[in-house]
C-alpha cells in the first residue's frame, strides 16, 4: 500500500505552519521507527499541484490549518471529501485551494481511494513563525491520528 501525508501551509505565517509542523514530527517519528514506506511532504497548498502529488497513492492524509471562527486548536477531520467545507480553508482570490482541489478531483474521478483531511483551527495567520499554544498543543494528537489512519502505529 502506498501512503502519502501532506502537511499544508506556510512556514512563516504563524498558525498556517501547523500542517508543516505535523509533517516534520511525522517524518522524525517514522524515520526513527525505520519506516521508509510513507511519503511525507510539506506543501504550500496550491490545489492543482496537490492533485498531481496524490496521484498513485492508495492512502492520503492532508493536514492544514482552518479558519472558521472555531476555538483555536479545535480539530476536525473528514473522510468524505465532499463534506469538506470550503469556508474552513480560505484562500486568496488567485489561488486554487484545498477544497477546490478536492471538488475538482472528485468530479474528474482523481481522488485517492482512501483520503482523510485534517483541519486544525488557527488563531493568527500573520507573518511570524510562532504557533498559538492551543494550536501547537494539537500537533501530537494529529500525528497520532495520522499514524492510526495510515496503519503505521
Amino acid at each position: 500500500m502506498s501512503v502519502l501525508v501532506v502537511g499544508i501551509g506556510h512556514p512563516f505565517r504563524r498558525d498556517d505552519a501547523v500542517g508543516w509542523r505535523v509533517a516534520q514530527v511525522l517524518t522524525e517519528r517514522l524515520t526513527a521507527a525505520g519506516r521508509a514506506d510513507v511519503t511525507i511532504l510539506q506543501h504550500h497548498g496550491e490545489g492543482t499541484d496537490l492533485m498531481t502529488r496524490w496521484q498513485g497513492f492508495d492512502r492520503v492524509v492532508l493536514v492544514d490549518a482552518t479558519s472558521s471562527g472555531s476555538v483555536p486548536g479545535s480539530l476536525r477531520y473528514w473522510d468524505e471529501p465532499g463534506l469538506v467545507p470550503k469556508e474552513c480553508f480560505p484562500k486568496s482570490s488567485h489561488v486554487f485551494g484545498l477544497a477546490e482541489a478536492l471538488s475538482l478531483a472528485a468530479d474528474l474521478g482523481r481522488l485517492p481511494p482512501c483520503l482523510r483531511v485534517v483541519g486544525i483551527e488557527g488563531a493568527d495567520f500573520s507573518a511570524g513563525d510562532a504557533l498559538d499554544p492551543r494550536v501547537e498543543a494539537t500537533i501530537e494528537i494529529v500525528v497520532n491520528l495520522a499514524l492510526n489512519f495510515i496503519g503505521a502505529e
